[in-house]
């Protein structure tokens, strides 16, 4: 059975048990602060089993796009090494919200597994939670004597908590599990030891493939636990695992989920992977072994990165971002070592996952030249960084006193350059040196404390004030309410210190979400008035965040939204819908959202496009946008439309974002988007609108920032000043365009002249120091700072290196109090000694506090110390040694 067939009849089955089939939600979570990344099937579902809204149906079934690679749930390190663990998979779940529970859950599961699929019944083993008596949580009874109706006791296993007891957190939902395990050994190996010994061992043939989470109750922020108001069942059976059993292999890898992409590395690299099944021993296996392993982690990351960006994360710096960034190189190191590609070909894989699961999930396909581009780009980036970083590592080898390189050295080329530590060791190795593994793990230690630090947040339970509340947003009609707090929390981090989190009956304040910033304001009753800094959303909870608690917080408030800070936030987003009409118009229907942010002094936009805007695209996309805003559109919306009809209709949906059945629409003439932000009611409020900046954020991916109304005008206010300054400083010609083009034409014939005085001066001292060049070891050596330009001591190492072809040459220069090392090295003396100017300038950079590079015979380094100099003059001969 092919894994699309697989996937298939799952949803189907329990369809036909009555469940609603939903799609995945995006694999980048966005409302929810405790996670980066959805990593099982359950975040999607968080809010129903918290309590804080209402399925849209009691039984649903999924299959959820998961990433498990940060917090709790981290299977990174593990990928490639063995044949079951992954970075993003598929968990196939079936839901029960307050409906059925374990007499109909596991019964559905063996049903499914053995009559559907077929799978063998004396391979199958299950456990269930033995009970604990700390927590005061009985053995599960009820789960142990469903199952002795359908396998041997000797085969359902008593599982502890560690096993059999799932939390999603450190607070939360949780509650006991029974897990599904089969045995997937060749017939003798089960006869010679029981798969139950095996089962949670970590047994690369006996594996956990499904998962029956019974939700009951909620940890608190003490540690204990209290029952939930109603009964959940979470459940979540690995698709790749599952696979796996149905198509009789032994590895996820040799499954059609990952075949295409492996044959497509085999073909791209030359080289072959072999199949679990197969076993090499003594040098050969070894090398096949690490070959297995790149090929098994490139193509379980690829899938991780691709989608990732096809949801709407970009990698980069920080945050979610790193997380992408890091699991990508992670792939480019492993290819670079083990398969020895040193150009870029990942990307070329996005294809053929887009072929295999586009059919299911289209946004794969529908972004895929942007995961081509984005991918293509982020590889050619990290192998010049590769290229880079063994260069330093270079020094870092030429530094080093004995045979072992200090673990803070080489932690220092991972923490800044992202050089992979086994690959410092493996080169280590090849050159003789060893790598002081431990003194790197001190460091990595060292500041993943200071980062555990200064993002350490304790959270209080929530203190409930009106039981039962059901929580309204009001904030698009009204901009103040007369409000109850509801419930209210305390949450203590290094970074904000301690602030209160603040939920009302009926809110008017906007919570962040859609790139829009959430709205500030007040709370204000009869006896005080309490500030409101910001507003978010967490798990369909809107929080109103404060830096203290009324004194009474039962008392009736009313809820103000600071209305000039929400008008010019609301101008700056119905601004960005206009501009996306005109960037499509303009630039043509690929350009698509890629992220906004809208604040009250600004707007910023992402969006895809493979070239830079020019100036004339720019005009044109400001005057479409102007042009909207005098035709003074009036604001359409349309709230709780079925969102397939919005579509029908015009509307655009954004990637990455999660719709529900009902949206929200917003019209301003031909610009239709589903959106939950707030605008403006006409456009004619928006005054005025100004591109500021245009850029490119990634390959492919362009920002453009913008203003609008008062930020207009102030600009405009600004570059008149300027302009006036400008005058005054030319002494106000008439035409100050002109004077500006007659000051430069000067500033350029001036600049000549200066060149020719320059390069006259250069051949003049040429003769000067050429008789203090002094010969060392055979080589013709002067090290000496010259009254020149950068420039000019360039011209000036050229002009002496045409004296002999065994010149080592080190200017410098202190122009302006910049100081710049110039080194110039014949290519002969390259060759025949070894020499690179690259390697020299970088060394001797480090005298000027500074740096640089550039070619084997020549590179400079600029630097901020004038007063090293001299020392650095003085160690240039050391190379000569």
């Amino acid at each position: 059975m092919k894994s699309q067939d697989v996937r298939k009849q799952f949803l189907d089955f329990f369809q036909s048990k009555g469940h609603l089939i939903v799609p995945s939600a995006p694999i980048v979570l966005k409302d929810d602060p405790t996670l980066m990344f959805n990593n099982s099937g359950m975040a999607q579902f968080k809010e129903y089993f918290l309590g804080n809204a209402t399925p849209k149906s009691n039984r649903i079934v999924d299959t959820q796009k998961c990433l498990r690679v940060s917090g709790k749930h981290n299977d990174l390190e593990d990928v490639g090494f063995d044949t079951y663990h992954h970075t993003m998979f598929e968990m196939l779940g079936n839901w029960s919200f307050g409906d059925y529970f374990k007499k109909e859950a596991l019964p559905f599961a063996w049903e499914f597994l053995t009559e559907v699929l077929k799978l063998d019944k004396d391979r199958l083993y299950v456990s269930v939670f033995e009970g604990n008596e700390a927590e005061n949580v009985p053995f599960d009874q009820e789960a142990f004597d469903i199952w002795k109706q359908f396998v041997p006791e000797d085969r359902i296993i008593l599982g502890n908590k560690k096993d059999n007891f799932w939390e999603m957190g450190d607070q939360g939902p949780c509650g006991p599990c029974s897990e599904i395990h089969i045995d997937l050994r060749t017939d003798a190996e089960r006869a010679a030891v029981s798969g139950r010994s095996l089962v949670n061992e970590d047994h690369p043939q006996v594996v956990e493939i499904w998962n029956n989470v019974f939700m009951e109750f909620n940890r608190k922020a003490d540690g204990s636990l209290e029952k939930l108001p109603a009964q959940h069942v979470d459940t979540g059976m690995g698709f790749e695992r599952l696979c796996m059993a149905v198509q009789n292999v032994t590895s996820n890898y040799d499954t059609d989920v990952f075949a295409p992409l492996i044959n497509k590395v085999e073909e791209i690299t030359g080289l072959k992977y072999t199949t679990n099944d197969i076993v090499l021993s003594g040098a050969e296996g070894e090398e096949q072994n690490k070959i297995n392993i790149a090929i098994r982690v490139i193509v379980d990351h690829v899938r991780a990165v691709a989608f990732a960006i096809a949801d709407g994360q970009l990698p980069s710096n920080t945050g979610a971002g790193y997380v992408i960034r890091r699991i990508l190189r992670r792939a480019i190191r492993y290819g670079f070592t083990f398969l020895d590609t040193k150009e870029p070909f990942i990307y070329k894989l996005v294809a053929v996952l887009a072929d295999q699961m586009g059919e299911f999930f289209p946004e794969i396909k529908s972004q895929q030249n942007l995961v081509t581009n984005v991918i293509r780009e982020e590889e050619a980036s990290f192998l010049r960084t590769l290229d880079q970083g063994l260069q330093l590592l270079e020094n870092v080898i030429s530094e080093t006193s004995g045979k072992e390189v200090a673990g803070a050295k080489a932690f220092e080329l991972y923490d800044t350059f992202g050089f992979p530590k086994d690959l410092t060791a493996l080169i280590l190795r090849e050159r003789g040196f060893s790598l002081d593994e431990a003194g790197f793990d001190v460091a990595m230690q060292e500041q993943k404390a200071r980062s555990r630090a200064a993002s350490e947040v304790s959270t209080e339970d929530w203190s409930v004030l009106i039981p039962g509340n059901v929580e309204t947003f009001v904030g698009y009609d009204q901009t103040e309410a007369d409000v109850k707090i509801s419930r209210i929390r305390k949450v203590d981090s290094k970074k904000d210190g301690v602030l209160y989190q603040i939920v009302v009956d009926n809110s008017p304040f906007y919570p962040e979400g859609g790139g829009q910033v959430g709205d500030k304001g007040t709370l204000v009753s009869a006896n005080e008035t309490i500030q409101i800094i910001d507003t978010k959303k967490e798990n369909n909870l809107i929080l109103l965040l404060a830096k203290q608690l009324p004194e009474n917080v039962n008392a009736s408030f009313v809820a103000k939204v600071d209305t000039d800070l929400r008008a010019a936030s609301a101008k700056n987003h119905s601004a960005t819908h206009l501009m996306h009409l005109a960037l499509r118009t303009v630039l043509g229907t690929h350009v698509e959202q890629k992220g906004s942010l809208v604040t009250p002094n600004n707007l910023r936009f992402d969006f895809s496009h493979f070239a830079k805007v020019t100036d004339e695209e720019l005009k044109q996309v400001e005057d479409f946008v102007n042009a909207r805003i005098q035709e003074q559109l009036p604001l359409i919306e349309r709230r709780d439309i079925p969102f397939a009809q919005a579509v029908a209709e015009g509307a655009m949906a954004l990637f990455g974002e999660k719709y529900g059945d009902s949206v929200r629409a917003i019209k301003f003439g031909d610009s239709m988007e589903l959106c939950g932000g707030i605008h403006v009611n006409n456009t004619a409020e928006i005054w005025s609108f100004k591109i500021v900046s245009e850029g490119a954020v990634a390959a492919g991916i362009r920002r453009i920032e913008a203003i609008t109304s008062d930020a207009v005008k102030k600009h405009f206010a600004n570059q008149e000043e300027l302009l006036s300054e400008i005058k005054l400083s030319l002494k106000n010609p008439q035409d100050t365009l002109k004077a500006v083009v007659a000051l430069q034409d000067d500033n350029a014939k001036l600049k000549k002249q200066l060149e020719g005085l320059l390069k006259d001066k250069a051949k003049n001292m040429k003769g000067d120091l050429a008789k203090e060049i002094q010969e060392i070891n055979g080589v013709q050596f002067l090290a000496k700072q010259v009254d020149l330009n950068p420039e000019g001591a360039k011209d000036l190492a050229y002009e002496l290196g045409t004296l002999g072809t065994n010149m080592f040459l080190v200017l410098a220069t202190a122009e302006e109090g910049k100081p710049m090392l110039s080194c110039y090295i014949s290519k002969e003396l390259v060759a025949d000694k070894n020499l690179n100017a690259g390697l020299v300038v970088r060394e001797l950079g480090k005298f000027i506090q500074g740096g640089g590079g550039g070619q084997p015979f020549f590179a400079t380094a600029g630097g901020k110390k004038v007063e090293g100099i001299a020392e650095a003059l003085a160690k240039a001969k050391d190379f000569l040694d």
